[in-house]
């Protein structure tokens, strides 16, 4: 990779804060990749779906809060639910990609992964009325294997993908990657934005939300996403899922402790502490911090 950082953003005026990238992973519990061993796909369309309440609940508190954000919308949620994409554009969120059928990047062969980008942005694009500028890969799955889906996205006509993941995981992460936005291939390729880290000990820790928001003491995913705006002068970069706010969701049986675990700790606090979120920082989409587009 020859990798580039972008050219430096204005810093805020004194008194200003710095606006943070809120993001959504639109998917349903039983298409997250932790549960693929217990919920086979071709069952999906028999699951109750719960996404287009969850979708709404969020769109009220961002209205609340006055945030704008990124909505990174899975193809078959789309083509099922297009209420779903037409009431995210119709609030003034960004409309992204999440792929298809939210299979991992680095599951995928180049042409598979180039009809799954394709279809999903011509699908979101057709419904939304919107460029669909974005993407972010299933299970943060672009990594240091499979690094040729960046030039895959630029040419499938994407901007700027959210899908590399700056630290050691089971299921993901590359620790070298830059833990700022940069250009994995030059200025003239995609911008890659990874979700935010803060250095310490000498490795990355994850504080940009998912199940690590839920788990922590929200004063110190507070305080992570504080410091990156105060010393690093960074926006921070959060991400969160639909079926996080929404502690009915039907349980699959058979999980394994750990997936049980990592799913559903904390889901019934998640929600009023997306609503302190939204209070405690600047938050708008990725497209106007990144891109500069208003």
């Amino acid at each position: 990779m020859k990798m580039q950082a972008p050219s430096a953003r204005p810093r805020p005026a004194p008194g200003q804060r710095i606006r943070n990238a809120m993001t959504c992973d639109v998917e349903d519990y039983f298409q997250v990749s932790a549960f693929a061993p217990y919920i086979a796909r071709d069952s999906w369309d028999t699951r109750e779906c719960r996404v287009e309440a969850n979708v709404e609940r969020i769109l009220a508190l961002y209205e609340r809060h006055g945030v704008r954000a990124t909505f990174f919308t899975l193809g078959w949620i789309a083509e099922r639910y297009p209420n779903v994409v037409r009431r995210i554009v119709a609030s003034g969120h960004e409309l992204a990609s999440h792929g298809y059928g939210h299979l991992r990047a680095s599951d995928q062969s180049r042409a598979e992964f180039d009809n799954d980008i394709r279809s999903s942005k011509a699908l979101l694009e057709d419904l939304g009325g919107q460029e669909v500028l974005g993407y972010r890969a299933p299970s943060f799955s672009i990594g240091a294997q499979n690094l040729w889906a960046l030039d895959a996205l630029r040419e499938a006509g994407y901007r700027y993908s959210s899908s590399i993941y700056p630290i050691a995981h089971d299921h993901y992460g590359m620790p070298d990657a830059p833990r700022f936005a940069f250009y994995p291939n030059g200025p003239d390729g995609l911008l890659e934005v990874p979700v935010t880290t803060i250095r310490m000990g000498g490795r990355n820790l994850p504080a940009g939300g998912g199940g690590y928001f839920r788990l922590l003491p929200y004063a110190l995913s507070r305080w992570m996403m504080e410091k990156v705006n105060r010393e690093d002068g960074e926006p921070a970069l959060f991400y969160f899922h639909p079926w996080e706010i929404d502690p009915g969701q039907p349980r699959p049986a058979g999980l394994d402790a750990k997936s049980r675990f990592r799913h559903y700790v904390n889901i019934g606090r998640m929600e009023k502490r997306l609503e302190q979120l939204a209070r405690d920082f600047a938050w708008d989409r990725m497209d106007r911090i990144f891109l500069d587009k208003q």
